[in-house]
């Protein structure tokens, strides 16, 4: 897996030179293809050294790919029980640390998964599965942080 991540400068501001823009942009580009902006927060003492907030901030970006990574495995999990999920929604609250390094100490993430006739057993094996064994930015971020889980299950 490759991705490199370039800083845009300053003054940059959606591809053009011409406006005002972030100090602190960077363009994410993955081995994949795919492009990704962040952003850093404004800082009203020192704008040469704050965002302007017009993309995610890194760590946010961070604990998408979390919350990305997570729904993926127990949608497949759950297709590959040959169950009939129609959808998946995991919403993810994270705690950082107040001190450098500012690492994630805590992550709730709440699943709603909808679909006909999944047994809730189905689900909170799926959830297990995917923070024990196959999400690799779960099982990661847990080494700092306390993850809890929870769901629930819509018929749909």
């Amino acid at each position: 897996m490759e991705c490199t991540v370039s800083w845009t400068g300053p003054n940059i501001s959606a591809g053009t030179t011409s406006a005002p823009g972030s100090a602190m942009r960077f363009l994410a580009t993955t081995g994949s293809g795919h492009t990704l902006v962040m952003d850093g927060a404004p800082d009203a003492a020192k704008p040469d050294n704050g965002g302007a907030n017009l993309a995610p901030r890194p760590m946010e970006t961070v604990l998408a790919g979390t919350g990305g990574c997570t729904a993926y495995d127990v949608v497949l999990i759950l297709k590959r029980g040959r169950h009939d999920v129609r959808g998946c929604t995991v919403r993810l609250s994270a705690e950082r640390a107040e001190t450098d390094p500012k690492v994630f100490t805590r992550i709730q993430m709440h699943f709603v998964v909808s679909g006909r006739g999944i047994p809730a057993s189905a689900v909170e094996r799926a959830i297990a599965m995917s923070h024990d064994k196959y999400c690799s930015a779960t099982i990661m971020l847990g080494k700092t942080a306390d993850i809890t889980t929870s769901f629930e299950l819509i018929e749909a």
